[in-house]
């Protein structure tokens, strides 16, 4: 890839801004990626499939210029030199919308195809995260993702992902860092190398704050010569002006840029299959645990049914020798389907359910489909969650879901009489029964622990994603499995204080 552009003709672009620079924003061919008007994609120039294309995906914090980053670097590519008096714009900064205001999930992929560039770029600008993000963007991130890396006219492959931070960075917060790992979760371990830091608002001094921030919070990224973070330095002030003083922030914009391009011309570019895997995975895995925590919750209701008859078999055995009469009562185990309530943050309103197993297998997060086969949790025309593991036609899609329920029961005397006409072999039934389900949990619970431990292999930021590990460590505990319980607690111990805060945020909201 050249360094260095010779700035064509640009006939297609439109006055945003008067002044020196004058500001013109590019027009570019506006599409969308497998119809999804969440991943967007706008491309100036026209396509060659001959010449090579560069792809980065940024990161950055809302707030940190990425816009203006993009925009520098799309600037560079066009040839824009200190003693030209314009600037151009792939996209517009609106600077009236406020940070909550700026959160979006949509995800943009910007394409410079041009005539002077043997190389062309392709930029994927993901939602900017901060304070203000809630668990839809959590959950649309990841979404949209796949959409971008699964479908046929989508991106395949990366060459760097870009991660941006202020200059004056000297820590990442609790609530931060678990954004971050977010984002970086849907990744596979093959992409580490692959990641750059872009240090924004910069003044040309070593970045030692922002450096030692980024190791202590483990962000993986590629390393200089000396071992430590690479990193690239714009000062994100070109459009300012172009009297002399701003000089020295122009120069060290340009020679990153120089820097970047070198380096991005050396580095292999990684095919996406393995992050794609992690994404079908991830999917996998939060619908398995979400299943399987009901499922656990079915089983302890029903050991708490048997558990209630023995209490009544025991309490009325000599009234039951008398053949007096009696009333107990028991709570019985049942699974109710209800509708799925409404609630502001979740993205979607519809289950896949197995009417066979009457289980929830894909909830909540499941997205449109035109076939069922085609939703995550399937694989070969089978569900990969669901206990009988049955086929995609035993399956409905709707706003329903299965809720494991109590419901109390009177029994009377000549009841349990039909039941235990044999005392003793009633008594061993209720036992045997007790036993199974205590088995069945514990089976539950280690398909749980073995869905967690296949992402963390892959994925090359797997813990901050896990849902539920309070409720796994809890009931891994009663398992009496210390091992396990372990390996739990570290995933979870990370990630903790910043979900407690944002579970906090959304109860407020």
């Amino acid at each position: 890839m050249h360094t260095r552009q010779v700035r064509p003709k640009l006939p297609k672009r439109r006055p945003i801004k008067p002044g020196i620079p004058a500001c013109y924003l590019l027009q570019t061919e506006k599409s969308e990626v497998d119809g999804n008007s969440a991943v967007r994609r706008w491309t100036f120039g026209e396509r060659d499939k001959s010449r090579t294309t560069k792809t980065i995906l940024m990161i950055g914090e809302t707030g940190t210029g990425k816009t203006t980053l993009i925009n520098t670097m799309v600037n560079f590519m066009l040839g824009v030199g200190w003693e030209d008096i314009v600037w151009f714009q792939i996209m517009e900064e609106d600077k009236k919308k406020s940070q909550a205001e700026s959160q979006t999930s949509a995800i943009t992929v910007y394409e410079l195809f041009l005539e002077t560039s043997s190389s062309c770029l392709r930029i994927i600008d993901t939602p900017g995260y901060g304070d203000t993000s809630s668990k839809e963007f959590d959950e649309h991130i990841a979404a949209n993702l796949e959409v971008l890396f699964s479908s046929e006219d989508g991106i395949h492959e990366i060459d760097v992902v870009g991660l941006v931070v202020k200059s004056t960075q000297n820590r990442l917060t609790e609530f931060q860092s678990y954004i971050l790992n977010a984002i970086l979760s849907v990744f596979g371990k093959d992409i580490k190398n692959n990641i750059a830091v872009f240090i924004t608002h910069s003044d040309g001094l070593p970045a030692a704050n922002v450096i030692t921030s980024l190791k202590e919070a483990g962000v993986p990224c590629a390393k200089d010569t000396g071992g430590e973070p690479l990193h690239f330095m714009f000062n994100n002030r070109q459009t300012d002006s172009r009297e002399e003083n701003f000089k020295s922030a122009w120069d060290l914009g340009q020679n990153s840029m120089k820097s970047f391009l070198s380096f991005l011309q050396d580095i292999d570019v990684k095919q996406l299959r393995m992050t794609q895997g992690v994404l079908r995975e991830r999917k996998r895995l939060e619908a398995c645990v979400y299943n399987l925590q009901d499922a656990i919750k079915m089983e302890e209701l029903k050991q708490k049914e048997v558990q209630q008859t023995q209490s009544a078999l025991e309490e009325n055995r000599k009234k039951l020798e008398k053949n007096e009469d009696f009333t107990y009562e028991i709570e019985k185990a049942y699974k109710a389907k209800v509708p799925i309530q409404p609630s502001w943050w979740k993205i979607s309103k519809e289950a896949t359910c197995c009417t066979i197993c009457e289980e929830n297998c894909h909830y909540p997060g499941c997205w449109l489909v035109k076939d069922l086969s085609w939703c995550s949790v399937m694989k070969d025309n089978r569900c990969t969650v669901c206990t009988g593991k049955c086929p995609v036609s035993a399956h409905v899609k709707e706003n329903m879901i299965y809720v494991p329920k109590t419901q109390k029961v009177t029994g009377t005397s000549e009841t349990l009489k039909r039941q235990c006409q044999d005392l003793e072999k009633y008594k061993e039934d209720l036992q045997k029964q007790l036993n199974e389900s205590i088995v069945k949990k514990a089976d539950l619970l280690e398909q749980a622990y073995q869905c967690i431990v296949n992402l963390e292999e892959i994925a090359l930021k797997g813990g901050s994603t896990i849902i539920h590990l309070d409720f796994l460590i809890e009931k891994m505990k009663e398992t009496g499995d210390n091992d396990k319980v372990q390996k739990l607690e570290e995933l979870n111990k990370d990630i903790q204080p910043s979900k407690k805060k944002r579970l906090a945020r959304w109860a407020v909201l």
